[in-house]
């Protein structure tokens, strides 16, 4: 259990600003009191997420979601409260000119106002010290004939490069893909296999994401991360959960087994933590849930998933495996996730200084009854802002 613990102990998940703001679907956004007004008020509680977890130091940004007149300031408060900035986010899929398209847009207007935001973010990343830069395009079409495919896919190509020449040389571009929605027709970036011949193409820093939530029901998830894995491309993940589209559920939640086998797959090649060079996030919204006790919940399920992927006897497993034992190697793996592994992680929080039940002792801080009184008043954060 050492070696396990060990494991552990470095792993990190970054949470995301807007998982603490106001959010619904496209029918409702239901309100919440003490949720944050400001990208300052959103980083005071990624920290408490991180102070009752220990696990999630760092919390990515949305732009324009969190754009503040200095983020020198903003990244130096967030110091101050203990956690980091992390991997910034671009948001081209709101403005009324995106409504055919950002980057793959007919408009060559339009396409250079998309383009010159991607790159506004890296001068935020500039600023702030971040690595990564994460984009997902809403961009697509609803009809056949609506656009030329192969013209929409040189548009997307040409704003990948001037974007990724700009990059800084520690920093990398994580490009995202959805299977659909907004778009109905095709969506430009769909899958994993047209993000990885775009990344190839730009070079090493570009990288693929994976955002659990954007595939066809039934998708094996971790083949498409063992090929990406494999081909040295896999640069992140967006964590959620579904049950039917791009829900955006607490991870683990509908299929807490496919998230083990996910981890699995991450444990196998021993990238889980930083020195690996996955970004593991959250990307959630928090509908009707609590925002903060959700989000630990979430960084707790992964925390779990991963250590009953540490727990896999390997050895059984590649015996069985070469032997031609079938039965025995899913034993292996259904073994090691049949395994409760609660009193490990809690074990492990109180060898680090942590209370051993992250979510009970957030509700005993009295941080939420806090945070309700303070933001009373206000403009509360949400969708667009």
């Amino acid at each position: 259990m050492t070696d396990v613990k060990q494991v552990l102990r470095t792993q990190r998940i970054e949470t995301p600003s807007w998982g603490y703001a106001n959010s619904g679907t496209r029918f409702k956004v239901f309100p919440q009191q003490g949720v944050p007004r400001d990208p300052y008020e959103k980083v005071a509680d990624a920290a408490t997420v991180h102070r009752f977890t220990g696990v999630a130091p760092t919390v990515a940004l949305h732009i324009p979601w969190d754009t503040v007149d200095d983020y020198q300031k903003l990244a130096s408060y967030a110091r101050e409260v203990g956690v980091g900035l992390g991997t910034i986010n671009s948001n081209v899929f709101q403005d009324p000119d995106y409504m055919l398209g950002s980057v793959t847009h007919p408009d060559p207007r339009v396409r250079r106002k998309a383009t010159d935001h991607l790159l506004a973010c890296v001068d935020i990343m500039d600023a702030t010290g971040s690595r990564d830069l994460k984009l997902w395009f809403s961009d697509g079409t609803n009809y056949p004939g609506q656009d030329d495919i192969t013209a929409r896919q040189d548009r997307l190509a040409a704003a990948l490069s001037e974007v990724y020449d700009r990059l800084g040389s520690e920093q990398r571009m994580l490009l995202e893909y959805k299977f659909f929605e907004p778009a109905f027709y095709l969506t430009d970036v769909p899958d994993w296999g047209t993000a990885f011949s775009h990344c190839l193409r730009l070079g090493e820093r570009a990288q693929v994401v994976i955002d659990t939530g954007h595939h066809a029901p039934g998708t094996n998830i971790e083949f498409i991360v063992a090929v990406l894995l494999r081909a040295g491309k896999l640069g992140g993940f967006d964590f959620n959960s579904r049950f039917y589209a791009d829900d955006d559920l607490m991870v683990g939640a509908a299929d807490p087994f496919g998230l083990f086998r996910i981890m699995h797959e991450i444990v196998q090649a021993g990238v889980v933590g930083p020195a690996g060079g996955i970004a593991f996030m959250l990307d959630q919204c928090h509908n009707i849930e609590p925002k903060i006790p959700a989000m630990i919940r979430s960084v707790m399920n992964v925390q779990e998933a991963t250590a009953k992927a540490l727990l896999v006897d390997r050895a059984a497993l590649r015996q069985a495996q070469q032997a031609g034992d079938v039965l025995g190697a899913n034993a292996a793996l259904m073994d090691a996730y049949n395994t409760d592994v609660r009193p490990l992680l809690a074990e492990l929080r109180s060898e680090d200084g942590l209370d051993p039940d992250p979510v009970a002792a957030y509700h005993r801080s009295g941080y939420a009854d806090q945070i309700r009184a303070d933001r009373a008043d206000g403009q509360a954060a949400g969708w667009g802002a």
